[in-house]
């Protein structure tokens, strides 16, 4: 299998770039593949704090999906294709343990804007474009669109994106809080860099635990007050809440271990 993903690791801060240049890094089962490997390793990697997620080159975040691949799938094929990247990556990203940052350079359609929006903070070049085009093929977004635009931007505007099929700059994209910050494309790195560091400097089981109760107040099925109360209190018994409470008190910077 041809490696799709360039890896490196600065500190305590994980960069993944997909590496698809000449089809703008469009997603297929081989980069989905790589990426929720990768995704899990970073996981498990103790020293890992903050993952940065971008394309490769300076056109596109991810261009959307491979369609060539799919274009003669069942209805049944289609459901399947759908769950098991959802499951294996977009999921695993939005409930991982720790916090990634989608750093969009450029295209970020259909799956892209799609991986883009599972991420937990998205910052974009000025450059960006993002939309959920699948419409204009006959489809509906299929790895989380329909769920996770409207939870950022509200109903109406999400309706309006996905049923027109439009492209939006970053300028708007920014205005609708779709993404968190907008910056030069020579500076995107940098800056993604800059609040990855700062983010690496707090707490990772805090940091764990806020994300727990975050995506437990979005689903239905869970109790996000609840969920919140009892992360809590769980907080209370971790090494990193004397270290944090104690370095407070003793008029220090803390220095966490995490778990």
């Amino acid at each position: 299998m041809e490696n799709h993903l360039i890896i490196e690791k600065k500190g305590p801060i994980g960069i993944i770039a997909i590496d698809r240049p000449s089809k703008l890094n469009a997603l297929n089962k081989d980069v989905i593949d790589q990426l929720s490997t990768a995704f899990q390793d970073h996981f498990r990697d103790q020293n890992i704090r903050v993952i940065i997620l971008t394309g490769a080159g300076e056109k596109a975040f991810v261009a959307g999906a491979d369609i060539a691949e799919f274009s003669h799938f069942s209805p049944a094929q289609g459901a399947a294709l759908a769950a098991e990247g959802q499951d294996k990556l977009f999921n695993l990203i939005e409930q991982g343990p720790k916090p990634v940052i989608a750093a969009i350079n450029g295209y970020a359609l259909g799956g892209g804007l799609e991986l883009a929006m599972a991420c937990h903070i998205r910052i974009a070049s000025a450059n960006a474009k993002m939309g959920l085009p699948e419409v204009s093929l006959g489809l509906i977004p299929g790895y989380g669109g329909t769920q996770r635009l409207p939870q950022l931007i509200g109903k109406g505007r999400a309706n309006e994106l996905i049923f027109t099929a439009q492209m939006i700059a970053a300028e708007k994209a920014l205005d609708y809080g779709l993404v968190n910050q907008l910056v030069p494309l020579d500076q995107l790195m940098e800056t993604a860099e800059t609040l990855a560091a700062k983010i690496a400097q707090q707490s990772p089981t805090a940091i764990n635990a806020a994300i727990a109760a975050i995506n437990a107040g979005l689903d239905p099925a869970q109790n996000g007050y609840e969920t919140e109360i009892e992360h809590f209190g769980a907080c209370f018994g971790t090494p990193d809440f004397k270290e944090g409470t104690t370095a407070f008190l003793e008029k220090r910077k803390a220095q966490f271990k995490g778990a």
